[in-house]
């Protein structure tokens, strides 16, 4: 089974990878860069202090918590336990195109899937009762994903597995969060 889906993650790969354009290799390299999301990142910080005022703090120290966790997770402990290279490294598929060059050795799961993933659960949680289309987020998630494969940074499922543990992640650190703010709200007599 291993076999077959390995099989498929290199044919999916190979199939994007023709697709490349001048225009969509920027697009993706852009998308990929941390730095290229500062001012999303500052826009949400905004939209919190805008909502939720001092419990603003809560939140932020939610979403580092998410994002170290995913982080951690796959990049210290699932990529050298795991040890699975990168399509970019793979001498089984020799003849890709690498827009934006390779990262280290091993890909799985997916970092960059892991905290998009996470940070758009938790933001989905926490502005589901303020903003209706909140849950955009995951497509922003799922985009910044794409461009992992169409990197060939990624296989699909080192991205499939970084999502699914983001989620999961996001998730348990948002109930987290509402059992804190059960436990420092006051009581009403």
């Amino acid at each position: 089974m291993l076999d077959l889906i390995d099989h498929w993650d290199k044919s999916f790969v190979a199939l994007i990878n023709q697709l490349h354009t001048p225009f969509g290799d920027v697009l993706m390299y852009w998308t990929s860069e941390k730095l290229t999301w500062i001012p999303f990142y500052l826009l949400l910080i905004v939209l919190l202090i805008k909502n939720f005022g001092w419990s603003t703090l809560y939140y932020l120290v939610a979403i580092a918590l998410t994002i170290t966790l995913a982080d951690q997770l796959t990049s210290s402990f699932m990529k050298p336990f795991f040890a699975r290279l990168r399509p970019c490294h793979s001498p089984d598929l020799p003849n890709l195109l690498l827009p934006a060059g390779c990262g280290g050795s091993f890909g799985f799961a997916s970092s960059h899937a892991a905290n998009t993933f996470g940070l758009a659960m938790l933001i989905s949680l926490i502005f589901s009762k303020v903003y209706r289309y909140v849950g955009l987020m995951f497509l922003w998630a799922s985009f910044v994903s794409f461009s992992r494969v169409y990197l060939a940074a990624h296989y699909f499922t080192d991205v499939l597995v970084g999502a699914c543990l983001g989620i999961g992640i996001g998730w348990c650190v948002w109930k987290l969060l509402q059992f804190v703010f059960r436990k420092i709200a006051p009581k009403s007599s």
